[in-house]
């Protein structure tokens, strides 16, 4: 298995475990490096900053579900494009980027999210 496959699997596992198995520790210690660098301005840097927003999210909103639609990895970059569906709320395009250390391990994330619109100007979709 190269790498990028590793990272990329990886990149699937830590977002299904915290997202849709609502284990944001066990995600944080089984697959992030000993730094984690955060860009999500809505998400404070740093591994207390993950767990503090996503055990928020875990008790705001339970029964959000993520899916991810596919995988691209280059070096120690994965990039997931994901389906988020959130209870009470809209679906949502995500877009995450992950960098890995030579580990293995997660280490730096920047994303972008966008409502999946009701209208469109096409029917190409999100997805």
């Amino acid at each position: 298995m190269t790498p990028q496959d590793r990272n990329k699997q990886n990149a699937i596992a830590f977002y299904e475990l915290m997202f849709n198995d609502c284990q944001p520790a066990e995600a944080l210690e089984r697959y992030v490096g000993d730094e984690y660098i955060q860009h999500n301005p809505h998400v404070k840097d740093g591994k207390l900053g993950f767990l503090t927003y996503f055990l928020r999210m875990q008790a705001e909103y339970p029964g959000k579900h993520m899916r991810v639609v596919r995988a691209v990895a280059e070096n120690d970059l994965v990039v997931l494009h994901c389906h988020q569906t959130w209870p009470g709320g809209h679906d949502y395009a995500g877009m995450d980027i992950f960098r890995f250390d030579a580990n293995g391990k997660i280490v730096e994330h920047w994303d972008v999210l966008q409502e999946v619109p009701e209208i469109a100007q096409n029917e190409n979709g999100m997805f």
